[in-house]
């Protein structure tokens, strides 16, 4: 068996499933989709290891908006006997070359999450018998590819590889973060987790200086607008709803009662940021109409999804907001683990 394997939020397996059957179709690949509903993965599968290789280098993460996670699949073991799941995990690896580090994981799923405990507790054991293979260096080498070991059933497992230039750095693709007590509201997550995930390290420090302009649109009660102001920004929060007092407080924002939907900027800024609870194709729009008319240079914005054909409305808004926006743009879109029924934009001057 090859191919991939992606890691989703549960329930959405049919729409990471139509993401990675429609990017292999459309790069002239074969592979079909293989998944369970709320099994929180999906493999995509194809007879010929060289075309898995091709599948995996068409496919790179940085593109994909539903996965969390994607692996270049190495094998599926079934029926594993559990005096000795490690011989034929060993015997599975044969041939390949050394990884760097052994990640021990299991779906972010009602059924997956059981599995941590014995994810942990094998990983101790198969950690020495790899090195003692030659499958693994003494010492965790953050510039080779890793091993990741995906129990989906006490008895059933997936091997795979990532590379690290081409991968989430977190186990199961989740970056782990905290609720801060100042925080106005949980959607202040959903924020920093698009910085850290849609940004790179250098696009951070270069994009989020102290001094930068801001808007907020749809900003009550000031998640997002908090985040901002952390980071340096100045903003401007437009909603016609209150505004926690100590996002205020901090002097580096001005609250404007006026609706995020028809308020504009008397002068350019650096970012514009939105989450307001909208149709999706009037908030693409609108966010087009920003990126037009050069009133702010960069912006994030979640696009909330329908219950139905959400792959095929996130293609069409994506499309809708490239078109509309009329000027070259670097645009990168996930579905966060923060986020739920939506997906997080990024737009960058190309």
């Amino acid at each position: 068996m090859d191919g991939l394997l992606g890691y989703c939020r549960q329930g959405f397996e049919p729409e990471l499933a139509g993401e990675l059957s429609e990017r292999a179709g459309t790069a002239g690949l074969p592979g079909y989709a293989r998944t369970e509903r709320d099994s929180g993965y999906v493999l995509l599968l194809t007879p010929d290891p060289a075309d898995a290789d091709a599948l995996d280098r068409a496919l790179p993460f940085s593109t994909l908006v539903f996965a969390r996670q994607k692996l270049r699949l190495l094998a599926e073991l079934r029926g594993l006997d559990p005096g000795d799941r490690i011989t034929p995990m060993l015997q599975a690896l044969r041939g390949q070359a050394r990884f760097g580090t052994l990640l021990m994981e299991h779906p972010d799923s009602d059924a997956g999450k059981p599995l941590a405990g014995l994810a942990r507790s094998l990983g101790n054991a198969l950690r020495p018998a790899l090195r003692k293979a030659g499958l693994l260096g003494a010492q965790d080498d953050p510039r080779l590819p890793r091993l990741h070991v995906c129990f989906v059933a006490g008895d059933h497992a997936f091997l795979a590889r990532s590379l690290p230039a081409d991968s989430a750095p977190w186990p199961l693709g989740i970056p782990r973060l905290r609720m801060h007590p100042d925080a106005p509201s949980r959607s202040a997550l959903k924020l920093e987790e698009a910085l850290r995930v849609l940004l790179t390290d250098a696009e951070r420090a270069r994009l989020l200086q102290d001094g930068m302009r801001a808007a907020d649109l749809g900003a009550a009660p000031g998640g997002w607008t908090w985040v901002l102001t952390r980071h340096g920004l100045r903003v401007t929060a437009i909603d016609n709803g209150p505004l926690r007092p100590h996002v205020l407080d901090t002097g580096q924002v001005q609250h404007l009662r006026a609706d995020g939907f028809s308020w504009q900027p008397p002068q350019p800024l650096d970012w514009m940021v939105c989450d307001m609870v909208e149709q999706p194709r009037r908030v693409a729009e609108r966010m087009a109409t920003w990126l037009r008319e050069g009133w702010c240079r960069q912006a994030i914005f979640n696009l909330k999804l329908p219950m139905k054909k959400r792959w095929q409305e996130t293609q069409l808004c994506l499309e809708l907001f490239a078109r509309q926006a009329g000027r070259p743009l670097t645009i990168r879109a996930r579905q966060l683990y923060h986020d739920r029924e939506e997906i997080t934009v990024l737009a960058l001057p190309a």
